[in-house]
């Protein structure tokens, strides 16, 4: 006896691949497990301007990255007549416009696209060579010395050296900080502390995003370097951690603009939050090279239409066999209600029924006279196939004439495998009589309204669209139904008489 160990592991294989793909697809990329749920997406426009002094033109703008909380998903700029380039450079990722002259006011556009993403993929790279040399004059060196001695003493790592230092600062009492901040900003002021105690710090922008913001401006943050991670201070209010209401704007702490050409620069925000749909945030997120995201969104906008169909073929062939293997209903082939389900859902349910019965009612009296023609296999289905294509277009004129629009969608129908129904239910009137035929038909059509209810169940299409996991748990699923060899249920009526016994 053939053992069954590796059809068992081989469905556990399968079932065990499909829930991890699906359970990737959703912690790495965000996908939902339900439909209707929506995605935040903040839209941010930087808008530079300066005025032009008739000499060359370069002006460099700190660029937004992907980080925690937010996944950089779409950027572009607006500048007539400039240069442009979105390069990474190790100051970070900025946007660069030059030009060969200008003069007279100025005004550049920079506009970013940042999606709402708890599973953002972002770059946590240590501070590379040693802190910054900070040079004080006497009294100012006096009184860091004293400022660093007392939060020394009340801390025990850097974070809370930092947290101790801006307590400091924020004491109006302190003559010390007062000193320092005399002619150093509180954020300058802090950092220049931190390095002389030999800790990695570094000043970057924070963007408050809030819904309808015009010229907004950005706070500026201390981010300090712990050993593991960057960890961003609010230096005026001390408070520790990124709000998820701040997006991080020059995340290397360098320079936000620098202009060469231009006098009297400046920059503001314009920030507007829109809510989109998780399909649009996954396709706008995912990336083709990426060979562990098998996903539909990596394919073109058509390609992707075609396939949100196909993918429900797996369902459909699911039913089917439950419904024969479980249950015991016959049908007119064994997957000819799946592909008349898929016509049904371009044709809607009533239509595509009707449309069904016409064609192969009409079908099948044609055909009982091409049986009486003793005519070879293949030109008989060739006769029927161009029979049903002349009663699909008599069918869709009459309906457009009598003023039907619906009627137009019946071209939909799969005319092959209408051919193919026509002639096996003709064999078996033949055969077995009309009582088989209304059997099998009939089973066919309610297979094929089962199918459609489930291909056009919202859960049902978006679990089979965005999770291609989801296929192999249907495979898995088959391959054990289709080792089920007890009786149907359909069967059990025979043996109703045994029980009343």
């Amino acid at each position: 006896m053939t053992s069954r160990i590796p059809f068992y592991f081989l469905v556990t294989l399968l079932i065990i691949a499909g829930v991890g793909l699906s359970q990737y697809r959703h912690d790495v990329y965000g996908v939902p497990w339900t439909p209707g749920e929506k995605r935040d997406l903040w839209e941010l426009e930087a808008r530079v301007e300066f005025d032009a002094i008739g000499d060359p033109v370069k002006v460099s703008m700190a660029a937004p990255e992907t980080q925690k909380g937010f996944t950089l998903i779409d950027e572009s700029t607006s500048s007539p007549g400039y240069g442009v380039a979105l390069i990474d450079t190790d100051k970070g990722r900025r946007a660069e416009w030059s030009i060969r002259e200008a003069i007279g006011k100025q005004i550049l556009y920079y506009k970013t696209q940042m999606l709402v993403d708890d599973q953002a993929q972002f770059d946590q790279s240590p501070p590379k060579g040693e802190t910054l040399a900070v040079s004080l004059d006497n009294p100012q060196q006096t009184a860091a010395t004293a400022l660093l001695d007392q939060a020394r003493t009340l801390s025990s790592d850097n974070l809370t050296l930092t947290r101790e230092l801006i307590k400091q600062f924020n004491d109006k009492q302190n003559q010390n900080a007062s000193l320092l901040l005399n002619s150093l900003s509180r954020e300058d002021a802090i950092i220049s502390l931190l390095s002389l105690e030999g800790v990695h710090a570094r000043m970057v922008g924070g963007l408050v995003l809030e819904d309808g913001r015009r010229r907004q401006s950005i706070n500026p943050l201390v981010e300090v370097w712990n050993g593991e991670q960057w960890l961003l201070f609010d230096p005026q209010t001390g408070e520790e951690g990124k709000p998820e209401d701040v997006l991080v704007w020059n995340q290397k702490g360098h320079s936000m603009l620098d202009v060469v050409g231009g006098r009297n620069s400046n920059v503001s925000f314009s920030i507007i939050a829109q809510d989109i749909t998780p399909q649009r945030a996954t396709s706008e997120k995912v990336k083709a090279e990426d060979l562990l995201n098998f996903s539909i969104h990596s394919l073109p906008v058509e390609e992707q239409a075609m396939f949100k169909t196909i993918m429900l073929v797996p369902i459909g062939a699911l039913i089917v066999v439950f419904l024969r293997v479980i249950i015991g209903l016959k049908t007119s082939g064994t997957f000819m209600p799946v592909l008349i389900a898929v016509a049904f859902v371009q044709t809607q349910l009533v239509t595509g029924i009707v449309g069904f019965l016409l064609i192969v009612g009409t079908g099948l009296i044609i055909r009982s006279y091409l049986s009486k023609l003793n005519l070879l296999l293949v030109a008989r289905i060739s006769a029927v196939i161009i029979t049903v294509i002349m009663i699909i277009s008599v069918f869709t004129v009459v309906a457009f004439k009598i003023g039907l629009v619906e009627g137009l969608t019946i071209t939909f129908f799969p005319m092959i495998i209408l051919s193919w129904t026509i002639e096996r239910m003709s064999i078996l009137w033949e055969e077995e009589g009309a009582k088989e035929v209304f059997i099998q038909g009939g089973g066919s059509l309610l297979t094929a309204v089962l199918v459609y209810l489930a291909m056009t169940n919202e859960v049902v299409r978006h679990l089979t669209f965005n999770f291609i996991g989801v296929q192999l748990i249907i495979l898995a699923v088959i391959l054990m139904l289709g080792n089920y060899t007890g009786y149907r249920l359909s069967e059990l009526r025979r043996f109703k008489p045994l029980t009343e016994d």
